[in-house]
This record gives C-alpha cells, structure tokens and sequence, in this order.
C-alpha cells in the first residue's frame, strides 16, 4: 500500500514538472504553432502542411497527439529555434482537447470536418463538435482558425470567440474554394484552388478525390501565414504520403496496392471505394478487414460488401468480423467472396493470385496490421500475429522481420541500450563502444 501511494506521489510530481517545464518553453518560444483536429484528415493535413513550411523556414512537426505527456515532452524539449511547430490534435476521450489546448496555446487552428467517431464514448454528433471545438476557444489573442465551409458543424466554430477565421471548400462562400476535383488512379489528384490572389493548378501524389480536403487546408493555412503560392504549390507536388494512409505500393512485377490500413471508420469507408471505383486500371480487389467503432455491425459488414462487390471483380473479408458479410452461396463457390481469418491467410493468397497491374486496396482499422501483405512483396515478414496490441504501423515498429514472440525482449534490450547511453551522456563517459 505505502509503495503504491509513493508510486502515485511520484508520477502525480513528474506530472506537474512535466506541465511547468512545457508551459515554460511555450512561453519563450517564438515560433508559430498551429494545432489541426478533425474527424477525418487530420493527419494528412499536419504532415503535408509541415512539409510546405519546411520550405519556408524551420518546422517541428507532430502526429497524433492525444495525452498531455507527450505534448509537454515535446514543448521541453524538440521546439528549440524552429519557425513553426505543427501539432495533430487528437482526441482519446471527452474533455481529453481542452488541457491539450491549453498548453499548445495555438496561434493557429484548423479544423478539417466533424462527423460521429468513437461513438461509444461521444455518442452524438454535437458532443464530437463540441470537443474538437476546444482547439478553437483556446486559439491566442489574434489567432486564426482555418474551418471547413462544407461542414456545418466545423462553420459554427466561427461565432464563438475566434479573432480572425478563414474557410476552405466547395462551397461558393468559401474563401479558398476548391474546383475541378478529379483522381482517376493511376493518374493522381489535381484540383483549382481559388483564393483571394488568384487560381493555383494544384498536382498532388494522392490517389483518391477525397484527398482534396486535407490538401487545400494545409494549402490555405500556408497561405494564411504569407508563403508564396508558387511554393505551397511546388511543396505540395514534393509531399511524400504518410504511410499506410491510402500510400501507393507497387512491388516489381506484381499488382499496384492502396493501403489503407490504419482507420476505417464508417463515415469515410465510401470514399476508398469512391476511389477504387474511379482508378483505370482493369482488374480490382478489396481487402476489408477490421471496420471502426460503430453501432449495429451485422447490418453495416452485409452493406459494405454490398458496396464494394458492385466496383471489384473480387472482395476479400478478414478477421473476426469476416463471416458477417453475408455473401451469396454463389459468390463464395465462384470466388467472388473470399473469407479468411489472419493477415497471413490473406498474404499468402493474394501472393498465388496477384496479376501484375491489377490495382489491390487493403482497408482496415490498425489492429490488423494489413501493412504487411505489401511488406511481404519486397521483406521477409517473419511477424504475422494477428493482433499484436500496436497502434503504430509495422514500418514505424520496424520489427516485422522478427517473431512476435521475440519483440518483447529486442525492444527491452532497447531500452536498456537507451538508458545506459542516456547516463554516459549524462557524466560524460563516452558511449563505451
């Protein structure tokens, strides 16, 4: 019990060291910062906008942020001399962006869309809006808040205590409205972009339409902070997509995949298949797996194969919701439906009946791991649990070359390695090796 009370005593301090230590390098910092939230979008959004800044000045850039820890670990110490510091704000529970928010302390914020996620803990549409609203509130005297014109729920952020907003859209309200929208995989997305100085043709390495969003945000908020249209524009034609996020894969004589294997929610599923749909190439194949937080998922398993089996000559269910497609008899002895359980069924399948130039989408939430299947074309992927507990994509763990069952002890040696460099630094002792 007295170990217990001192281990909270302990961890409640470091908290607070922690939280004087971030508040006090944001407060002499000089450098922009800018916090991004949204359903959907977000992540594409800070890592494309932080790539246009870097051609500009200095940037330190963020993904998924979603505690207090890593925000105050990353004010102490990763934000010295930059010009500007772009952080994903992202939600793990309610009330969880207000004190994230408040400690970012924004001059900037972009929201990019609302819609219903991790509905069993928000429940309403209003709540979602109402968390990813924080972000605003918290934005510094004189901020900006880059919205989205399309969504109402985003436009509404507007009429509350915002400075200075700017929107960005189709609609013809927008202040950078978006036009001439077209993807047709394998050619990538090109939009109009039509702005207060003008129109910018925008290329983009995005294989889907729907990219369009996350790309003119960034775009408007460079914009915004005085980069020049020429360079958003090169800077945007440069940007290498985030990996496993709709990220095109295409092994040396083998099919072209689209992995998108980290969220699945939903609300968004329609946009893969909108893609898949409108790619040129002939042959196409839909990988599902894991869908994200959502009520009534008999119903919504049978709809989605509904859907994909009117755009892909073949569909593909994995994992423990698989059975819940209800696919005809017919389909399933024709191989128009394929059922499997792991990763590595899948793998091995698609590996003996790939066509070269046949165009492959993997969909799923991140459990999966669904990575892994491209991997296999170009690594010897030796790690093939089916749920390994990692929310990081295998190329960030950088341990799918090894069983699952030796991680534990690498990544343990790891940190002693880290540990005992940490304390030669510390004393001056050379690393010993």
């Amino acid at each position: 019990m007295i170990k217990v009370k001192l281990r909270k005593i302990r961890e409640s301090l470091g908290q607070r060291l922690r939280a004087y230590g971030a508040r006090r390098a944001r407060s002499k910092s000089k450098a922009t910062f800018i916090g991004i939230t949204g359903s959907s979008g977000k992540s594409t959004t800070t890592a494309l906008l932080g790539h246009i800044l870097a051609g500009h000045g200095s940037v330190h850039t963020e993904l998924l942020f979603h505690s207090l820890k890593m925000l105050s670990k990353m004010l102490s110490h990763r934000i010295r001399g930059v010009n500007y510091v772009v952080v994903e704000v992202s939600v793990s529970a309610v009330n969880s962006i207000k004190p994230l928010a408040q400690t970012l302390r924004p001059q900037v914020a972009v929201v990019t869309m609302i819609r219903l996620e991790h509905v069993s803990r928000f429940r309403t549409l209003e709540n979602v809006a109402r968390e990813k609203g924080a972000l605003v509130e918290s934005l510094e005297p004189g901020g900006l808040a880059v919205l989205n014109a399309d969504d109402p729920n985003v436009l509404a952020m507007a009429s509350g205590n915002t400075q200075r907003f700017v929107t960005f859209g189709e609609s013809e309200a927008a202040d950078y409205r978006v036009t001439e929208v077209r993807a047709e995989y394998p050619r990538l997305l090109s939009f109009k972009l039509h702005w207060r100085g003008g129109v910018l043709d925008l290329k983009t390495p995005f294989p889907g339409e729907h990219f369009w969003l996350p790309t003119v945000a960034a775009a408007a908020t460079a914009l915004e902070l005085g980069l020049p249209a020429q360079t958003v524009k090169d800077r945007i034609e440069t940007f290498q997509p985030i990996e496993n996020r709709c990220q095109v894969i295409i092994p040396e004589g083998g099919p072209h995949f689209i992995v998108d294997s980290v969220k699945a929610p939903w609300h968004s599923l329609q946009l893969a298949l909108d893609m898949v749909a409108k790619s040129t190439l002939g042959d196409k194949r839909v990988v599902l797996g894991q869908l994200s937080d959502f009520s009534d998922s008999n119903a919504k398993y049978a709809r989605a194969y509904k859907s994909v089996r009117e755009i892909a000559n073949q569909v593909i269910y994995v994992g423990e919701h698989a059975h819940r497609s209800k696919a005809s008899q017919a389909d399933r002895d024709t191989g128009r439906f394929v059922e499997l359980r792991t990763p590595k069924e899948v793998s091995d399948y698609v590996r003996r009946t790939a066509a070269p130039g046949e165009l492959i989408l993997l969909k799923s939430s991140s459990n999966l791991h669904l990575e892994r299947v491209p991997l296999a074309w170009t690594h010897d992927v030796q790690c093939w649990v089916p749920v390994c507990g990692k929310t990081e994509g295998c190329q960030q763990c950088g341990l799918y070359g090894i069983p699952f069952e030796q991680h534990r002890g690498l990544v343990e040696q790891r940190r002693r390695l880290k540990r005992r460099r940490r304390f030669q630094r510390l004393f001056g002792l050379g690393t010993g090796e």
